[in-house]
């Protein structure tokens, strides 16, 4: 039997992340919010980035009018303003790591506190969320990568907890990747990318953790692990290389899991399809280890 409520998700979130998509192309262009070619990009000309501000507006309307199926949308809601907001306004002028930061973690614990966790779980779920959400900024350096990864999410979402929010926050998605890949006629930027990091991990944060409640904390660990994915991955090896070579974690290179896989098979195509498919491996196994936990 065809799921109605489902269908009805996919085509409006298709159309609206592919109708608002030209509006924030025009407006980048208005503002001067263009993505320059530097020494560390793949990009060779300039590009209008902001796109997230489509799928920002689209969210805002889903919280508005879907509440009722998972009530802690308004946190995430507030949550994903600031964070959308901080992240397109260093679109337009760079800001420090370390206030943004600041606020990932306060816009993380908007969510995190009204679970009523326990205070160990409550912290870590909070960095988590905060982590995640800069991971997919950090893995947001080739077209169509944090998108088609964010999609991979968004499915996840809906057989985690049948969350039709997910299924709609994905086809908004798919909507903006028929402009950013193959050939990207607009980027996501970092308000574009923390955003959709910050709702995977809001919304997975909101359904998997009230069903959690007995599941022991190192069992807890590898599922945030596991729903991390390749973003989290990504950011963990970086993160780790550079403080081993005298660096700050959060200095740039041309060194994260797509650079590589670039430089080895010379296609964003197979670069992007490659880690898709791992991220869809991973999320998974972490679907079948969180099925498993919670029917002990």
């Amino acid at each position: 039997m065809i799921d109605i409520k489902l269908f009805v998700m996919l085509i409006m979130g298709f159309f609206w992340g592919g109708l608002t998509a030209p509006v924030s192309i025009k407006l980048a262009s208005i503002f001067g919010i263009l993505d320059i070619p530097d020494a560390r990009k793949i990009h060779t000309q300039n590009t209008p980035r902001g796109a997230g501000l489509g799928l920002w507006v689209g969210y805002m309307l889903m919280a508005l009018f879907m509440s009722e199926e998972l009530p802690a949308m308004k946190f995430i809601a507030t949550g994903a303003t600031i964070i959308f907001f901080c992240g397109y306004l260093d679109d337009m002028c760079s800001l420090s790591p370390f206030p943004r930061l600041i606020l990932h973690l306060f816009s993380a614990a908007l969510v995190v506190v009204p679970l009523d966790l326990n205070p160990l779980l409550a912290i870590f779920a909070t960095v988590w969320l905060a982590g995640v959400t800069s991971a997919y900024n950090l893995i947001d350096g080739m077209n169509g990568l944090c998108i088609s990864i964010f999609m991979a999410s968004s499915a996840a979402l809906f057989f985690l907890g049948r969350s039709y929010s997910g299924v709609y926050m994905g086809a908004m998605a798919f909507g903006v990747l028929c402009w950013n890949f193959p050939a990207a006629w607009t980027f996501l930027g970092d308000g574009g990318s923390t955003l959709l990091g910050y709702l995977f991990a809001s919304h997975f944060i909101v359904i998997a953790m009230p069903a959690s409640k007995n599941i022991a904390l190192h069992e807890i660990v590898l599922l945030f692990l596991l729903f991390g994915g390749v973003p989290v991955l990504d950011t963990m090896i970086a993160f780790s290389r550079r403080i081993l070579s005298g660096k700050s974690p959060f200095y740039p290179d041309k060194k994260h899991l797509h650079h590589i896989l670039l430089n080895l098979t010379g296609s964003n195509i197979l670069t992007v399809t490659i880690l898709v498919t791992l991220q869809g491996l991973i999320l998974a196994a972490g679907l079948a280890v969180f099925s498993r936990l919670i029917s002990r």
